[in-house]
């Protein structure tokens, strides 16, 4: 959820201006082609600053599309976000990932999330060195968590000017709708990776008819609060690692063939205690190796055999969490017991990795937001929308398979649920049977199989 993507499209540079009094775009997006990519074209989609408040200041948003390569057999707009949150939609319009077919009959469009890319992106990850551990021992290391987080909090929203308590993912939804207004289509369809289905979910809400078709891809779960946000990937992260302890019995090639594969991950972490920061660093690693997956790099990280690495984020996602994270989930621990209370559950459910890195981190990144999130989680009410696809990897240690399970759950005859039986982060790409399903959907509307068989990473 959180690489970033390489950059394509240049950065539009974004003012918050007063506005005439309406909600709705007057004029057409004016297109340009984009500095970076020839096949591109890139504008500004005019938004109010809050939604509730139209005739109030107004802020651009970054918006580029790849136009339907076949215009005769074009279908509509296929809008798309890739997640983070932090990930600049308006790039990944551009990207490859999708199949021929689908940027044949679909122009491909993506709005940059306000706070990020080229629409008002909120930067304060230079705020961030000095924080104490986000892991509290006691109640005085809570306290300096609580306060350091305040104070970033603030600095952070005085930075980013007005744009910082408007970035939720409710009023994300209203902007999607806008650039639907804006493009002249009656319906589009919607394809989001990651927290860009947290975005999916919202508009499926308030905007189900308005849509045509809706991918949501390794879906997070916007019902789930603070114990299942956390505990459920906590759980997931274990559930990847014992795949790959099977890998590794099955395996060959991989140097701990042979071996007590959980007591050589638990000597490695005793070995990681006699640096610095080196157990928790190594915890981490070895979630990024699991998510993507790459066993043979979590082999080695348990030999040795591999230098710790830093791992490329969103390059605003820190920030980012702030003002959106924290406000699309209720994410507020308020003191030292409830952290205890917390902490206590997220080991419980996960003894081998010892909770989740992204989990984790984005709950106790939001210690010290003030009142309630702007959009709360709730139970998923998309009565009007068409029928939706979900398609989530049985073993992602991000975005749990039993989440997409829950969105089912609650939408049944709204929702086909669509479960690659390997392992990863993001399902789409992952083999043929995935690719196929997800574009027969696009393009014909046609309800997938249930599975899709695992392929060795």
């Amino acid at each position: 959820m959180r690489r970033a993507l390489a950059t394509s499209v240049a950065a539009v540079v974004l003012v918050i201006s007063a506005g005439a009094a309406h909600a709705e775009p007057a004029d057409p997006i004016s297109w340009a082609p984009c500095p970076d990519n020839p096949e591109g074209q890139c504008g500004t989609l005019t938004v109010p600053l809050d939604w509730a408040r139209p005739g109030g200041p107004r802020i651009d948003l970054a918006i580029a599309r790849h136009q339907a390569t076949d215009p005769a057999r074009r279908l509509g707009v296929l809008v798309v976000d890739p997640g983070g949150p932090g990930g600049s939609a308006a790039e990944f319009a551009l990207s490859r990932l999708f199949s021929p077919e689908v940027r044949a009959r679909f122009d491909i469009v993506g709005v940059d999330q306000r706070g990020t890319g080229g629409s008002l992106a909120i930067r304060c990850a230079d705020l961030m060195p000095g924080q104490p551990s986000v892991h509290p021992q006691d109640e005085a290391a809570f306290a300096a968590l609580l306060r350091h987080n305040q104070t970033v909090l603030a600095q952070c929203r005085e930075r980013s000017g007005p744009v910082f308590d408007h970035a939720d993912g409710a009023t994300v939804a209203r902007d999607l709708d806008a650039a639907r207004r804006a493009l002249g289509e009656k319906r589009i369809s919607y394809f989001g990776l990651s927290y860009g289905t947290t975005f999916g979910q919202v508009y499926a809400e308030k905007f189900g008819r308005h849509l045509r078709a809706m991918v949501l891809d390794s879906v997070v779960d916007h019902s789930a609060d603070l114990r299942r946000f956390v505990g459920d990937r906590a759980a997931a992260s274990d559930d990847s690692f014992r795949e790959f302890e099977k890998w590794c019995e099955s395996t060959t090639s991989c140097v701990l063939h042979g071996q007590d594969v959980r007591a050589a991950w638990e000597a490695a972490l005793v070995r990681a205690d006699g640096e610095r920061g080196g157990r928790q660093r190594l915890l981490d690693d070895m979630y990024f190796a699991l998510r993507g997956p790459d066993w043979l790099y979590a082999a080695d990280l348990i030999t040795g055999a591999s230098v710790l690495r830093t791992q490329d984020f969103e390059p605003n996602y820190e920030s980012v969490v702030l003002a959106s994270v924290c406000q699309d989930f209720s994410l507020r621990i308020r003191n030292f017991r409830e952290y205890e209370r917390f902490r206590a559950e997220e080991l419980r459910r996960s003894p081998i990795m010892r909770g989740s890195f992204l989990g984790h981190d984005e709950a106790t990144a939001c210690i010290g937001v003030p009142g309630r999130p702007a959009n709360p989680p709730h139970r998923l009410d998309i009565g009007d929308a068409p029928k939706i696809m979900v398609i989530n990897s049985r073993y992602d240690p991000t975005t749990p398979h039993e989440w997409a399970v829950n969105i089912k759950r609650q939408a049944p005859r709204n929702t086909a649920l669509l479960t690659y039986e390997g392992w990863g982060h993001i399902a789409y790409p992952r083999s043929a049977c995935t690719r196929t399903s997800v574009d027969s959907y696009l393009i014909d509307l046609k309800t997938p199989a249930v599975s899709c068989p695992a392929v060795l990473p």
